[in-house]
């Protein structure tokens, strides 16, 4: 057996058959039912001409369609495809171009946007739609299983499309046996940083009871079915939110009936909503099966993680990081700082380097790039271009650049600054959104909040808070200048103020970082809605 993901899935259903793997809505299905389903989809997939390095999109909300496709791709040697469901036009077109898609699995909700980008996909082999008067359901109600296949590799591919800050979106390829080291768990369910060496071991490393985790990302982002894989890996659990909708009060009734042990989120954007809900209502959730609440991919504040241990002081808070170009990194706040960021160490595999590929000094002071080896992607999917600028090679080892700015500390501690696409420059010194969007979250009145930088005439460019007030609070510019002095450096704090009826976020909980450019801009041009501090101090 090889360190296959569809492998390894396998071995777990041979060795769990019985227990809970999936429950999705009303759907609960065993490892057993699980993989019968998925059976049946590669069944169809091989019968419809689909096979190895093949591309098949996925257009879904979270279910048990998801994963069953995502596998029943694995299992025929394809390469499944996460297409962003918020997609249109030509952000769709360029997608299915882009990739190749032979196949697609699509929901009948996105039926509309699916029939104008079909002329696409040139060599279409098979589209199925999930949900009412869909094609899924009895098209695996007719077929029956295929119950051997041929051999498959650790080399076959895994495909993750990120839509990045700019541009179009691209695929990042990966080794399956990379991937499944660098973001699925490499077999380690209890993250103890034993990674197995053979797939053989596997099934030997299954805990009993298994854990039930619950993530609310949407699976077409990677942290969702990123912990998904991890879970299976172990013969746990994975619970979805019904229809992939976050939605707090579902999420807690769900950790109570479910006796969820994890959940994972995307920052403040999931967590502060999730907060208000308990705080709303006290003693309504069961939640003392709830060992662990992981966040990443967005900004998770120190003011919001201080008001979960105010909840629910025994829960262990456990901040990530990672890029789809990198997998996980992880990183926990230190013991004498539980509220703070996570810290990344200089290693074998993490490290900062600077222009010329050199690590930096530690305790120098210089900025360079967040690297990632070991496990890395092979690539970005036909653009040699941007593969060769993202992963390079130094002194014979291969290192992912992702895009994030960071220094390191005296003692190998690794400081990471942001992306460098979002790094504010204002009259020469450099700003980055996340630490300004951290103190201003600090503010009881401030719901959420995006930081950009705007045009200026006289600095280049100058902070701009974007912000969604609480409900009937009253925010100017000058109070959250006054209440972030002295939580950051005078250049740092927002010149601009732009109010708005609602923080606009992808389904994960990104910030949308077009948007409120697009917003801030349009804004400062009219002289609308916008607030401007009278002293002009550096």
């Amino acid at each position: 057996m090889e360190l296959n993901l569809a492998d390894l899935f396998e071995s777990v259903v041979d060795a769990v058959p019985d227990r809970t793997a999936l429950v999705a809505g009303d759907r609960c299905l065993t490892y057993r039912q699980l993989n019968d389903r998925i059976d049946r989809v590669a069944t169809i997939l091989a019968n419809a001409g689909v096979g190895p390095g093949d591309f098949v999109g996925i257009q879904l909300p979270n279910g048990s369609e998801y994963l069953e496709v995502m596998l029943a791709a694995f299992k025929v040697r394809a390469v499944p495809v996460n297409v962003n469901y918020r997609y249109v036009g030509d952000e769709l077109r360029y997608l299915f171009a882009d990739a190749g898609l032979v196949a697609l699995v699509h929901h009948r909700e996105y039926q509309d946007a699916v029939d104008r980008a079909l002329s696409a996909m040139p060599e279409q082999r098979l589209v199925l739609s999930v949900g009412t008067d869909g094609s899924y359901e009895p098209a695996l109600a007719a077929t029956t299983a295929l119950t051997t296949y041929p051999s498959r590799s650790a080399d076959d591919l895994y495909c993750v499309y990120t839509g990045g800050t700019t541009g179009m979106p691209k695929g990042v390829l990966w080794r399956q046996e990379d991937i499944f080291f660098a973001a699925m768990g490499g077999g380690d369910p209890y993250q103890f940083g034993d990674h197995i060496t053979s797939a053989d071991q596997l099934p030997g490393r299954i805990p009993d009871p298994g854990m039930v985790a619950l993530p609310a990302p949407p699976f077409m982002h990677a942290a969702g079915h990123w912990l998904a894989f991890s879970i299976l890996f172990g013969g746990g659990t994975v619970v979805t939110l019904p229809g992939g909708q976050f939605d707090p009060a579902t999420l807690w009734r769900l950790v109570d009936e479910e006796r969820a042990n994890i959940v994972v989120i995307i920052g403040d954007a999931m967590a502060r909503p999730l907060l208000d809900e308990l705080e709303a209502n006290p003693g309504r959730y069961e939640l003392s099966s709830l060992m662990a609440l992981g966040s990443g991919g967005a900004l998770f504040s120190p003011s919001t993680k201080a008001r979960f241990r105010e909840v629910a002081p025994n829960l262990i808070i456990r901040d990530a990081f990672g890029a789809s170009e990198t997998g996980q990194l992880g990183g926990t706040p230190p013991a004498d700082d539980p509220d703070g960021s996570p810290r990344l160490h200089v290693d074998d595999r993490t490290t900062v380097l600077d222009a010329e590929h050199r690590p930096v000094k530690p305790g120098s002071g210089e900025t360079g790039h967040l690297a990632r080896g070991g496990h890395v992607p092979l690539g970005y999917l036909g653009d040699p271009e941007k593969s060769a600028a993202t992963f390079v090679e130094v002194d014979g080892a291969r290192w992912s650049l992702p895009g994030d700015l960071a220094t390191v500390e005296e003692d190998g501690t690794i400081v990471v600054l942001g992306r460098e696409s979002q790094c504010i420059n204002t009259g020469g010194e450099k700003v980055y959104p996340e630490e300004v969007e951290a103190a201003l979250k600090a503010n009881d009145m401030v719901l959420d909040t995006i930081v950009v930088g705007v045009k200026d005439r006289t600095w280049g460019q100058a902070v701009c808070a974007v912000v969604e007030p609480r409900p009937g609070s009253t925010l100017t510019i000058d109070d959250l200048r006054e209440f972030t002095r002295g939580r950051i450096a005078n250049y740092k704090l927002p010149r601009h103020l732009v109010l708005v009826d609602q923080i606009v976020r992808s389904p994960s909980g990104k910030p949308d970082t077009r948007w409120a450019s697009t917003v801030a801009n349009e804004a400062i041009t009219q002289d609308a809605s916008v607030q401007d501090p009278v002293t002009q101090e550096r």
